[in-house]
């Protein structure tokens, strides 16, 4: 049901980009869409670029390849049951990933701003995870993959895996390292990267 994937996806956009975006410049007047950093060619650039690429070619260009004809869906893949479950990951994950941002308050970004001091943020549902943001995400762009199964859907999620790895690896774990030291430190050994309790820092 690609058509559903778009939907769903244009979804996100409007809510945890377009709506987080806007209640972001009311209260602090810019609008934390950092983008891409790092220079070209850099770890953390490719991080980035594999990010949009990944992230655009799950919710966009697989279900709009497939309405296209330019792929095929997996038929074997493609049933009620899938589409409910891939509805329900899309909705929920739509709903977590809003949930983590306005957790976030002011300390929200969209990429790094390496001369930027933050506040570290605890509370909520980072006091599970440090990147519940990405973990909602993840949730999301399973359920878009669900709802228009086929080999770009696939690739591109797999790609987006990639690129949230590099992204909480190379950029944002060592800024909040330089930026917060211990404070960072203790949490990230208590807390895990995606899911409670794993990726914990020794």
């Amino acid at each position: 049901m690609p058509q559903l994937a778009l939907v769903g996806y244009t979804l996100f956009l409007v809510l945890a980009i377009g709506l987080r975006a806007t209640l972001h410049y009311r209260d602090t007047g810019t609008t934390g869409i950092v983008g891409i950093t790092g220079r070209p060619l850099s770890v953390e650039w490719w991080g980035g670029v594999l990010f949009v690429v990944a992230a655009v070619g799950v919710g966009l260009g697989a279900p709009g390849a497939q309405l296209a004809g330019w792929v095929d869906g997996w038929e074997g893949a493609a049933s009620t049951i899938g589409y409910a479950v891939g509805t329900a990951l899309t909705l929920v994950g739509i709903g977590g990933t809003l949930a983590a941002q306005i957790a976030m308050g002011r300390s929200w970004r969209v990429g790094v701003d390496p001369d930027a001091r933050t506040d570290l943020v605890a509370h909520g549902p980072f006091r599970w995870v440090r990147n519940p943001i990405y973990t909602w995400m993840i949730c999301t762009s399973t359920g878009l993959v669900l709802l228009a199964p086929n080999w770009l859907a696939v690739a591109s999620f797999v790609a987006l895996l990639i690129a949230l790895e590099i992204q909480v690896r190379a950029v944002e774990e060592p800024y909040l390292l330089r930026t917060h030291g211990e404070a960072y430190r203790t949490y990230a050994a208590t807390t895990g990267r995606f899911v409670p309790g794993i990726g914990r820092l020794g």
